[in-house]
């Protein structure tokens, strides 16, 4: 099954068909609407099923990582995981996207998590729950699906039969990273001027993140992309999830698939590697690729159907899995 991708240019993720065809042409149905937080922010959200005769046997709930959207590539993966059978749904983080927010502003984790639990509890009382649910997640959103799971087993309405971080942000690469002094000073500029776009790092995350020329001037291409430096406390704050989710690897249990580029330069492997290594989880896979970058979508069309056949794989026998131990007598509860 041939992702997506391979249909875009550097124009639309679409490629030459408007966005009702391109979904007719991979039998999947396409659904948006928006929700009012506790903040007085109108959140989007997004969802893709399979159309008949396809069967629904499980649903993913996607999360996109910083300056990223639920459109663009993020949507690109929901569908080709819509049409291997999951119910998929997104959602845009404050700032991001089509939802209300300052731009790219994140300066406190806890409520855009608390968003993602509302959303993707409502969208799994939809279906029936013998029905096995799994976080998909990419850069920051690794770090967000981490503390989803850290809520405990409830916060979503179920426990979750696993997660995917894709290039996950356990760690910032030292090669992204402020440069010295500016990470020592960002308590303070954080605390003076908060959403001062202030912070250098050293690249541009799409310079460092696609490797494929045309697929970085789609990520440049998209009207809902904002471009500019990270904001003093949403930098501090970045830096800060890195420190607490790696204070609890060790309370990771879920079943996990790690993929990550071997010569990712903004999220460092290392730190999944660190993570993989502490988690409690009993089924556990790690995948980091040589030579690829942060975006492994971005990678030339041979690495990205390696990474997402393993991705669907991976994701398709544990949902296979799931519904044989549900029909077994005294079978364990999969845990949180």
């Amino acid at each position: 099954m041939v992702h997506p991708v391979a249909e875009a240019d550097e124009r639309s993720p679409f490629g030459s068909r408007s966005a009702d065809e391109f979904y007719a042409h991979h039998s999947v149905h396409h659904s948006s609407s928006t929700f009012l937080n506790p903040r007085g922010l109108k959140i989007f959200t997004q969802w893709w099923t399979p159309l008949p005769p396809k069967r629904v046997i499980g649903i993913v709930a996607v999360i996109h990582g910083f300056t990223g959207e639920s459109n663009w590539f993020v949507q690109l993966t929901a569908v080709h995981l819509a049409k291997a059978g999951f119910a998929t749904c997104a959602i845009d983080h404050q700032g991001h996207g089509f939802s209300d927010g300052l731009p790219n502003h994140i300066p406190d984790i806890n409520p855009v998590v608390d968003d993602c639990i509302t959303f993707f509890q409502s969208f799994r009382a939809r279906y029936p729950p013998s029905l096995p649910a799994f976080l998909y997640s990419e850069s920051l959103g690794g770090a967000i699906a981490l503390l989803i799971h850290l809520r405990g087993p409830h916060a979503c309405g179920g426990p979750w039969a696993g997660v995917v971080l894709n290039g996950a942000m356990c760690g910032i690469s030292d090669k992204f990273k402020p440069p010295w002094p500016m990470e020592h000073l960002l308590s303070f500029a954080a605390w003076l001027l908060p959403t001062w776009q202030v912070v250098p790092t050293r690249g541009s995350i799409p310079d460092m993140s696609f490797k494929v020329d045309w697929k970085r001037r789609l990520a440049l291409a998209s009207p809902r992309r904002r471009i500019g430096r990270p904001r003093a406390a949403t930098a501090q704050e970045l830096l800060r999830v890195c420190r607490e989710v790696q204070d609890k690897f060790q309370e990771v249990e879920l079943p996990m698939l790690i993929v990550h580029g071997g010569d990712d330069a903004v999220c460092d492997p290392a730190c999944v590697e660190d993570l993989y290594q502490r988690a409690r989880s009993k089924d556990k896979t790690l995948r980091i690729y040589p030579g690829m970058w942060h975006q492994l979508i971005g990678e030339p069309d041979d690495n990205v159907e390696l990474v997402f056949g393993e991705v669907v794989e991976w994701l398709q026998q544990r949902a296979e899995n799931y519904q044989s131990d549900l029909h077994q007598p005294n079978s364990e509860t999969l845990s949180q």
